[in-house]
Formats: structure tokens, sequence, C-alpha cells
């Protein structure tokens, strides 16, 4: 019984009311993210306004926002706020997007975006932690973020195309459902590469007549894009 209780309070965090928390969100924006080469206004006020603290309640909110990523429980982590918001600046978010985002975890990133753009479709494979996220974003008013358990790697035909996808685990190749699904004009950004080494963080763009750029713009590392098939 006490083992619920304690899995609940760490599910839905008590309602965040502290001056502290936005102090610290500042001086996150401030000196781990502005102070780099993250400029976008939109992208800077999302990272300003969504509580991370709210998606690491294991954590005590100094380290929450601090410059690192975090155990969030089944090998997985919520990313570093700076890599958070060099990807989301990548892809360039519009208000009236459409963005798919492969692995959501904690389903920070997701809010991210979904202070930015219309509507978010976010995919993770491991149920318990969309079950967490899903709770999360609806207790914090993210009505414009649909979460689904499954595997990331077909993406989600019904609801495509996407203008933008965001992946957040690694794959050793960009599975080509994805690309499939990006829309004419889509960005997409997805760290590629193999597991427990150096992966290229990678921005796709797809033309108007759907032709297919790629650029690494920097060496990340990320966890393993899972399969259903290997979870």
């Amino acid at each position: 019984m006490l083992a619920l209780i304690l899995a609940s309070l760490l599910l839905v965090p008590p309602p965040d009311t502290s001056w502290k928390h936005q102090r610290l969100r500042n001086r996150m924006v401030d000196q781990q993210i502005a102070a780099r080469d993250v400029s976008a206004p939109a992208v800077l006020d999302a990272m300003r306004a969504v509580p991370r603290h709210r998606f690491a309640p294991e954590h005590p909110p100094e380290l929450a926002y601090s410059d690192r990523p975090l155990p969030i429980g089944h090998e997985q982590t919520i990313s570093q706020p700076y890599i958070v918001a060099r990807m989301t600046e990548l892809v360039t978010p519009r208000g009236a997007d459409r963005v798919l985002e492969i692995g959501t975890g904690s389903g920070y990133q997701a809010a991210v975006l979904a202070e930015i753009v219309d509507s978010v479709f976010t995919i993770e494979i491991i149920p318990e932690l969309a079950r967490m996220a899903r709770t999360r974003l609806d207790t914090l008013g993210y009505d414009n973020v649909v979460v689904r358990t499954g595997d990331g790697y077909k993406g989600w035909p019904e609801r495509a195309p996407f203008d933008v996808i965001v992946v957040t685990a690694a794959p050793e190749e960009i599975p080509p459902p994805l690309l499939d699904q990006l829309a004419p004009g889509g960005r997409m950004i997805v760290p590629v590469g193999p597991t427990g080494r150096t992966q290229r963080l990678t921005l796709i763009n797809k033309s108007a007549d759907g032709q297919i750029t790629r650029r690494a713009v920097a060496a990340v590392r990320f966890v393993p894009f899972l399969r259903e098939n290997e979870n």
C-alpha cells in the first residue's frame, strides 16, 4: 500500500505555485540556453513556461533545472534542457504546425512543443512511461497533446502528414515510415547512430516536391530507439 501511495505522489506532483520554480526556470534559460546558440523567442518562452520539475518529480527542483539528462526509470532519461531547446529550434515550429514526437518519455519535450504549435502527437513504446506522461500532460492542461503507446518506428500514419517530426531516441538508420509521413516543406530532427557511441543529430528537410536533404548538426548521445520486438 505504501508503495502505491508513493508511486501516485511521483506521478502527479503538487501544483506548481512557487516563485522559486519560475526563478529556476529563468536561470536555466538565461544561463544554459540563451547564453549559448538558442535565440528563437518562441522556444525561449516555451522553456520558461514549462515546469520541468513536474516531469522529473523524483529529482529535487534544483537538479531538474540543471543542464543534464536525468533518469526517469525503465533505462530512459529526460534530455538536458539545452538539447530540448536546440532540437526544438532546429525544426522551427510554427503555430499551425502538426507535430509528431517519437519517444514521449516523461512528456517534457511534448509540453515544450505544445507551448508553440497547434497539436502534438507523441508515441511512447514503454506503457508505464506513456501512462505517466499522459497523466502529467493532462494535469498541466496540455489538451493539444495526444499520447499513444506503440512502436514509433511505424509513425502515426492515420494522423499524417506532419509538419514537424522530433525523434528523442537514436535509431541506427532513419525509419522510412517517418520520412514518408513528413509533409512537403516539413522538418525532422533525429539522433542517428549506434547505441553506446556518439550519434549525429541530423536535421532533415523535405522540399515541396518531396526531395529529402539531410544535415548533421551536432554530436550527441541518446538512449537507443526501441522496437516492439526488442522491448
